[in-house]
C-alpha cells in the first residue's frame, strides 16, 4: 500500500500512543515504523535535532515532531471531522484536558511503570529491548532493555515520585479513574461521540503505560472498565465518525476532573511560567531554554513533594490561554462561568510576560512576540 505518512515510534511510548490514535481516527494512509537504534541515528537525530519520538514523516520528505504539532499539522491538511470542537467552551475544555493528560497524568503513568517494576520487569524490559534489537530473542531483549531503559527509570524521582508521595499519587489516580469511569459509562468520548484533542491528550498515559503495562492495566480493567473500553475505542476508532455534544455543552461529570486540574496542576504550570520568565531575564536572548529548570513544590491529590519544573508546560498552557483570551461577549461569559465553577478563572487571566516557541526539537522563549489567538479550522468551513 502506498502511504502518505510514516510514524516513527514504539508501542510502549506514551506519546506515540497519542499520535497513533489520531492517525487511526482520521483514516489516513500511513504506517508505523519502530524507532530502532538505526532510525534514531539515521533519521530522527539528523532531521529533528534531538532523540525524541514520535516523529511523523510525509511523502514529501517533511518531518514533524511533538504530538501536538503532528496533530495540528495533519488537521490543516485533513480538516474533516476536526478534533477541535467548534464550540468555544468545549474547545477550551478540550485544550485544558490535553494539557492535563500530556503533563500531569505523566506522574501516575511513570509511577505505575517504574515503582512496581518488580511485578512487570520482563514485559517492560523486553519492550525497551525491542527498540534496539527487534530481531533479538526475548531473553536478549530483556537484557538489552535493562540497559537502555535506565534514563527513563531514572526520571522517576525528578517527577516527584517518592516513597512519601506514592500513597497520595495512587489515591489521586484511583479517584481520577473512578470519576472518568462514570463519564465513560455515559459517553463514548470526553465531549460526545467524537474524540477531541482532550481525548488524545488522555490517550498517551492511559494506553501505553496505564492501559498496557500489566500491573496498571489489570488495575484499570478491575476498577474502571469503562475507561478501559474507551482505550480500546481510541485504538480502534470508526474513522471520521461522531459529533460533539450540541449547544457547546460540557458534561457535568467532567467538572470534578477539571476542578482537580485547577487545584493541583495549574498552580504547577503557573509557577513554571514564572521560572521561564526568570530564566529569560537572566540569560541572553536567542538561546534555547532548558527542558527542566530546577525543582519546586507540587501537590497531587493528598501527596505533597518536590518535582522538576517543566518549561514545556507553558507551551501547552498557552494554547488554552490564548483561546480563552480570544473570547468575548456571551462566549467569554460562558467560559468564565465554567472556569469559576472549577476554580480556574484566575489562572486563565494571569498575564503572560513572554511567549514560548518550539523550534526543531528544542524550546525557546521569545519575548514580545505574541501570536494571534489559537485558531483552527471550524466545523462550519468543512
Amino acid at each position: 500500500m502506498v502511504v502518505d505518512y510514516v510514524l516513527y515510534g514504539s508501542e510502549h511510548s506514551l506519546f506515540t500512543g497519542k499520535a497513533r490514535a489520531y492517525l487511526r481516527f482520521k483514516g489516513l494512509r500511513w504506517e508505523e515504523r519502530v524507532a530502532s537504534r538505526d532510525v534514531y541515528l539515521n533519521i530522527i537525530r539528523p532531521k529533528i535535532g534531538a532523540p525524541i519520538i514520535p516523529v511523523l514523516e510525509t511523502a514529501a520528505g517533511e518531518y514533524v515532531q511533538d504530538t501536538t504539532d503532528i496533530i495540528d499539522f495533519l488537521e490543516q491538511r485533513h480538516p474533516q471531522a476536526s478534533v477541535y470542537p467548534a464550540g468555544p467552551v468545549q474547545r477550551l475544555v478540550a485544550l485544558l484536558l490535553e494539557l492535563y493528560g500530556d503533563e500531569w497524568l505523566l506522574i501516575p503513568a511513570m509511577h505505575y511503570r517504574w515503582s512496581v517494576l518488580d511485578q512487570q520487569h520482563d514485559f517492560v524490559m523486553s519492550e525497551f529491548g525491542k527498540l534496539s534489537a527487534p530481531t533479538a530473542s526475548y531473553e536478549e531483549q530483556i537484557a538489552i532493555g535493562a540497559k537502555t531503559s535506565r534514563p527513563f527509570s531514572g526520571m522517576v524521582p525528578a517527577l516527584g515520585i517518592t516513597a512519601q508521595t506514592i500513597p497520595g499519587i495512587e489515591a489521586g489516580y484511583l479517584e481520577f479513574l473512578a470519576q472518568l469511569d462514570q463519564h465513560f459509562a455515559r459517553f463514548d468520548f470526553l465531549l460526545g461521540s467524537r474524540p477531541s484533542i482532550g481525548d488524545f491528550g488522555f490517550m498517551g498515559p492511559l494506553y501505553a503505560h496505564l492501559g498496557r503495562d500489566p500491573v496498571p492495566k489489570a488495575l484499570m480493567q478491575a476498577r474502571a472498565p469503562h475507561v478501559y473500553a474507551w482505550v480500546e475505542r481510541m485504538n480502534n476508532p470508526q474513522p471520521l465518525a461522531g459529533e460533539f455534544l450540541a449547544d457547546d455543552r460540557i458534561p457535568e461529570i467532567l467538572l470534578p476532573i477539571l476542578a482537580t486540574m485547577c487545584k493541583d496542576h495549574l498552580p504547577d504550570v503557573l509557577d513554571a511560567i514564572e521560572h521561564n520568565s526568570a530564566w529569560l531575564e537572566a540569560n541572553p536572548p536567542g538561546g534555547s531554554i532548558p527542558r527542566f529548570l530546577g525543582m519546586h513544590r507540587f501537590t497531587f491529590g493528598s501527596a505533597t513533594g518536590e518535582r522538576c519544573i517543566s518549561s514545556y508546560a507553558q507551551w501547552l498552557f498557552q494554547r488554552a490561554w490564548s483561546h480563552y483570551q480570544s473570547l468575548a461577549g456571551d462566549e467569554r461569559a460562558r467560559a468564565d462561568t465554567l472556569l469559576e465553577t472549577v476554580g480556574g478563572l484566575a489562572a486563565m487571566n494571569v498575564p503572560l510576560r513572554h511567549w514560548l516557541e518550539r523550534r526543531k526539537g528544542q524550546l525557546e522563549l521569545v519575548a514580545g512576540q505574541f501570536p494571534a489567538p489559537h485558531t483552527l479550522i471550524e466545523e462550519s468551513n468543512l
